[in-house]
Parts: C-alpha cells; sequence; structure tokens
C-alpha cells in the first residue's frame, strides 16, 4: 500500500526557509585528507546543501571486530557543518568489511545453483542472516549513539539500494526463514497445499521441514511457491529496514529515516509500495536507460515514484551527471539533459536532487561513472553545468513542500502482477509488463496527456479514466473495486488480465476471468504470436506478441477495431462496453506506443479528458503539474515555441507559475 497521507510529514532535521535540497553521495575517503576542505568549498560554489557520508565506509569505520575508527568521520562531518553542508549519513551496512566474511562466511548468500556468493563486489550478505543482524545493529547503534545529536545530520540513510544485488538468496538461513513466513501466511500445511496447488506433480507436503526455497530444479518450479518467495524475499529486506530504523528511532528519534528504492527500468524484485510506509520520507535512485523511450522512462520512473509516495516530496537520492560505467555502451549526455532529467523529477515531486556521486574515483569499478566533479577537474563543461543547476534549483526554492497536481487519467502498476505475468511455462515468454505500461505513458504524453503512474494498492477511484495493462494478477477484492470503478469511471485493460488470483490460480469459466463479465467478453484459448509474426488490424495498427480469440458475450459491447489478416480476421481485437455512466475496455494485443496513440482519442473521448496543452505543443513538450507551477519539458532535440512563453530549448526546461 502507499503511504498514508493523514501521517504527519517528516523531512530533513533542519533550520531555516524550505528550499530544494542539491548535493550529492560523498567518499571522503577515497581522497587524502587535505582535499576534503577543497572538496567543501567547491560544493558551496556548486549550491550543494547534504550529501549522503559513510554509505560504503564499514571497513574503515570498524577496521577490526572491536575497534572503532570514528576520527576521520569526525572530521568530515565538522568540515561540512562548518560549510553549511547537511549530511544524510548512512548507516554503512550496505556491504560487510573483509573481516566479517572471513569470521562468519556463513553470512554470504547462496545462488539458486547452490553456490556462495563471494565477497569481492558488494552485497554480499543475507537478508535472513541473525549472525548478519547481529553485527550491523551493532554498527548501527555506535553510529547513532555518536552522530544521532550532531546538528549536521539531517537524516540517516539506511543501508543502500537494499536488494539491489542479494534480493534472492537461497540459503539455509533464508529456508528456516522462508518457512515462518509460510506459517504465519497459511497458518497450516492444508493452507499452504491448497494454495500452492501441490497435487500438482506430487508435490504435496507432510511437514514443515520439507519446504525450501525454490532452487534450481529439474524442470519449472512451483509458480505459487516461486510468487510466495519473491514476496518473501521483498519482505526479508523490509524487516532488515525496520530493524535498522527502529533502532535508529530509538536512539535519534529527531532524525528522519529514509532508505534509496531503485524504481527504474526492469528493477522489480523489490515491492516498493509496500515499503513506503517504513521510512519518513521516500528516497529513490534512477538512471537513464538508453533506447528510444528513454526520458519517457525516466519521467514514468519518477511519476510511479511520487506515486509510491502518496503524492508527498520525495528525494532523489542518486542519479547521473553524464555518462555511467555498467551498461554495454557508455554515452554522455547531451547538452541540456543533465538539467531536464533533474527538473523532470522535481517536476514529479522530488524535494532534493541528488547525483552519485560528488568527486568521480580515481579507482575501484565505478571510476568511469561520472559525477558532479569529473575527472577533468572544476574547469570542466560538466562541472559548469552543476553549478548552473544548483543555482536554479535554489531559484525555485518556493517549489519546495508544495505537492503535485493529480492527473485525470491513472496508469496502474502492480508488483505482483509484474512478478507472475513473466514467469516460466506461460503462452509466451517474450511479454515484458513494465514495456506495456511505459507504451501506454509514452502514447498518452504524445496526446499531450498527463496521466499518474499509481500502485494498484493505492487510491484512484477519483480519475475520469484507469488503465490497467497487464493486471494479471487480481484478488477477488481487486476486481471487485475495479467493476465498481467502471460504473462511474472509463477502464483500459489489456491482454492477460485478469487471469488468475493472488495464488497464481486461473478463474475459471473463461479469460479474462475476473474482468470476463465487465467486460462482456469472452475467450477459451490465447493466441499468442511467434517471433516476427504480426496480426493487422482495420484501424490500420499493427499488433505483436499476443492475441486473443474474442467471443463477445454481451450485444450491447461496442468492437471498436477487429483483426484484419491471420488466424483471428474478422474476430473482436478492441472492444468497449458502456457500464452505467463508465466503460470498460480491453486491448487484445501489443500495439506498441504508436498503435496505442492511434486508439486513444476514442477513449479519451469517451472519458471526457483532453489534453492541457494548445495543440502545437501535444506530444513534443510533457506537461507536469505540482503545486502552483507548470513544467513544460521538452521532449525533442529541437526548440519549441512556446508563444507568448518564449522559446523552449532542445531538451530544456521552462517553469512557470499557473
Amino acid at each position: 500500500m502507499t503511504t498514508d497521507n493523514t501521517t504527519p510529514r517528516r523531512w530533513l532535521r533542519r533550520a531555516g526557509a524550505p528550499r530544494l535540497e542539491f548535493g550529492a553521495d560523498y567518499n571522503p575517503e577515497q581522497w587524502p585528507r587535505e582535499v576534503w576542505a577543497e572538496d567543501v568549498r567547491a560544493m558551496q560554489e556548486a549550491g550543494v546543501t547534504v550529501v549522503s557520508l559513510a554509505i560504503f565506509s564499514w571497513a574503515r569505520i570498524q577496521p577490526r571486530p572491536e575497534v572503532y575508527d570514528f576520527a576521520w568521520l569526525d572530521e568530515v562531518i565538522d568540515l561540512l557543518h562548518a560549510g553549511g553542508i547537511g549530511v544524510d549519513l548512512a548507516t554503512a551496512t550496505a556491504s560487510p568489511p573483509p573481516w566479517l566474511t572471513a569470521r562468519h562466511p556463513e553470512i554470504l548468500p547462496v545462488d539458486k545453483f547452490g553456490n556462495t556468493v563471494w565477497p569481492g563486489g558488494r552485497q554480499h550478505w543475507r537478508p535472513t542472516s541473525p549472525v548478519f543482524r547481529a553485527h550491523a545493529l551493532r554498527l548501527v547503534r555506535a553510529l547513532a549513539t555518536r552522530y544521532g545529536k550532531h546538528p549536521a545530520v539531517v537524516a540517516w540513510h539506511v543501508s543502500n539500494e537494499l536488494g539491489c544485488h542479494n534480493v534472492y538468496d537461497y540459503s539455509d538461513d533464508a529456508a528456516t526463514a522462508f518457512r515462518t513466513w509460510l506459517r504465519d501466511r497459511y497458518v497450516t500445511l492444508d493452507g499452504l497445499n491448497e494454495a500452492w496447488g501441490t497435487d500438482f506433480w506430487s508435490q504435496r507436503y507432510s511437514d514443515w521441514d520439507q519446504i525450501i526455497p525454490p532452487r534450481q530444479a529439474a524442470t519449472h518450479p512451483n509458480p505459487t511457491q516461486n510468487l510466495d518467495f519473491k514476496r518473501f524475499s521483498s519482505d526479508a529486506l523490509k524487516d532488515h529496514l525496520r530493524a535498522e530504523r527502529d533502532l535508529l528511532r530509538e536512539l535519534s528519534p529527531d532524525v528522519p529515516v529514509t532508505t534509496n528504492f531503485m524504481v527504474m527500468g526492469q528493477m522489480n524484485t523489490m515491492n516498493y509500495p509496500d515499503w513506503a510506509a517504513e521510512v519518513d520520507f521516500v528516497s529513490n535512485d534512477h538512471y537513464v536507460l538508453p533506447g528510444p523511450q528513454a526520458r519517457d522512462e525516466l519521467s514514468f520512473s519518477a511519476n510511479l515514484t511520487g506515486n509510491i509516495a502518496g503524492g508527498r516530496p520525495w528525494f532523489l537520492m542518486e542519479h547521473s551527471t553524464s555518462a555511467v560505467n555498467w551498461q554495454p555502451i557508455n554515452v554522455a549526455k547531451k547538452p541540456g539533459e543533465l538539467h531536464r532529467d533533474s527538473l523532470t523529477h522535481v517536476a514529479h515531486g522530488a524535494d532534493a536532487v541528488c547525483f552519485f556521486q560528488w568527486r568521480q574515483s580515481r579507482a575501484g569499478a565505478e571510476k568511469y561513472h561520472s559525477a558532479m566533479v569529473p575527472h577533468a577537474g572544476e574547469d570542466s563543461a560538466l562541472f559548469r553545468s552543476v553549478v548552473s543547476l544548483g543555482r536554479r534549483l535554489r531559484d525555485l526554492a518556493d517549489l519546495a513542500g508544495s505537492d503535485r497536481v493529480p492527473a485525470e487519467v491513472a496508469i496502474l502498476v502492480d508488483w505482483e502482477s509484474w512478478w507472475v505475468s513473466e514467469n516460466d511455462s506461460h503462452p509466451t515468454d517474450r511479454l515484458r509488463y513494465r514495456q506495456e505500461a511505459l507504451d501506454w505513458y509514452t502514447a498518452l504524453l504524445d496526446h499531450g496527456i498527463r496521466a499518474d503512474v499509481v500502485p494498484a494498492g493505492a487510491a484512484w477511484e477519483s480519475y475520469r479514466m484507469v488503465i490497467a495493462p497487464i493486471l494479471h494478477v487480481v484478488p477477488a477484492g481487486l476486481a471487485g473495486r475495479l467493476r465498481d470503478y467502471a460504473a462511474t469511471g472509463h477502464l483500459v485493460t489489456t491482454y492477460f488480465s485478469g487471469i488468475v488470483d493472488q495464488n497464481d490460480q486461473i478463474w475459471l469459466g473463461g479469460y479474462p476471468g475476473a474482468f470476463r463479465d465487465v467486460l462482456g467478453i469472452r475467450i477459451e484459448e490465447f493466441a499468442p504470436l511467434l517471433d516476427g509474426e504480426t496480426a493487422e488490424l482495420d484501424n490500420g495498427t499493427t499488433g505483436t506478441l499476443w492475441t486473443d480469440r474474442i467471443e463477445v458475450t454481451d450485444p450491447e459491447v461496442e468492437i471498436i477495431a477487429r483483426y484484419k489478416t491471420g488466424e483471428q480476421a474478422e474476430r473482436p481485437a478492441i472492444t468497449r462496453r458502456a457500464v452505467g455512466a463508465g466503460s470498460a475496455a480491453y486491448v487484445s494485443t501489443r500495439l506498441g506506443a504508436d498503435g496505442v496513440a492511434a486508439v486513444l482519442p476514442g477513449l479519451l473521448d469517451a472519458a471526457g479528458v483532453t489534453s492541457e496543452l494548445p495543440p502545437a505543443l501535444r506530444g513534443r513538450v510533457e506537461l507536469a503539474r505540482r503545486g502552483d507551477h507548470r513544467f513544460l519539458i521538452n521532449r525533442t532535440s529541437e526548440p519549441v515555441d512556446l508563444g507568448a512563453d518564449g522559446i523552449l530549448e532542445p531538451r530544456g526546461v521552462v517553469i512557470l507559475r499557473s
């Protein structure tokens, strides 16, 4: 569920007027002491107000089991404080030091093949290891006791990117914890056997100790076991977050606690809407992924983060000033992109814009990852762009604390549907859940329509239109909410939606199961397409990936488009059924962003949704609204004439008061 908007807001612990925060991860231990004062001076020049400190510093802070070295950290924190820069102090538990893994190799994760994940990278720890937990909390206690009242510390930063590399652990610790989690969920073995359908393939359990994580098996593992292991793995990391958070709140109750999510791309292993209520404010890391929808994906992710945060301001903890180091080819950002990327996050609710990292590393695995101060130093175009962004954020101080203005259209994102729809042993393994949702988002932007990207568990009943692409896992309660919504609002869903319940068991009677009646259609068999196959529709669009053999069961159903060629020729491809004052529409194939854009006008007209942009700007400019500000974001590499509001530079952003 998303954050409860009735709970008190907590933001950085700092005095003074509201402002947009600006900064980066700071790793002074990578540099000689004489660089530190220069760093603070340059940070002041850039307008830096906050840095995340000590993220990977465990081995420096605790060089041996019974020895702590705080002297260097004291000096850095005092320097930053004297320079007017706040500290988002990490608990440093993201990566255990060599002495800990050498003494306790039992904290190391185990992959599904039974191989130990050895030290040498980062996050080499089991989320369910009681030994790791004890050592981590001992470090947290030492840090909170020493720095909890330091005036420089504006927030606590639990671990770092929890689960990025260690979310799925198949060790004996994980097996023990998984059994406990399952007993809490199902109470009895009969309940578990029923939910998992264990009479298939002679999997019926007669003792809890027989259950293990879904390790490498001879063939497809039990799908509900797999789903529950994903739920459990997200919960295990959430439990670690809570353990550190609770200790921090006990020892330094005045300092808010956060951790950095990773709402971006295909990163779906942690159920972030379920985590949001566990932190005082939501933080996120985002990196641009190459491709034709790169900047739309950035907007989509920022939008979703804002709605995971319940519409409240959130903290962009990491993004990049330019190239990263972990893609196959790492391309530098073009002029204007540093500002556009940063301000797009602000447009969708970020009250802090931070980068990885402050000074580009000269050694280590991330030495080719860009930073605020590049290898070229301060005398560089990149640093000058950073300084310019700092000034721009300072001038937007009156935006701080303002909420996003809701749109009229919502796109639902459901983590469990994302997990299950891409499972093995399905009609196709080519399906990509998030790509379908992103295509609808791009198509809406192409029409100049603002849309909110909203967790399925949030409150979305007030939207004129709700788009639920590949909403595959539909418990009875969610099915009822959507049926009720369609009586007053306008529901749009797609292929492979409404198929299974919360236990990944089929809604019987024909597809799309949970939505069959409200849509007024019935499907007996799926008809996925082979690679290279397409399905032409009579509206001029082309489908790929999937088709359905639709039978219309309600004569009032309107057939918006039919298949023109192939096995499904003359059959319905896109349908819409009026439901009271609302409607329910179904799209049975993957149209891509261009195809969805061709279908949208009729669906939008039925819902009474129109663009807030003049026709000349639609598609070329993204509009985002926050408080009384309007953000006009150039989606192109060409200048756009805004009329009385001037020229929007290529890859530029103009911010206007409403």
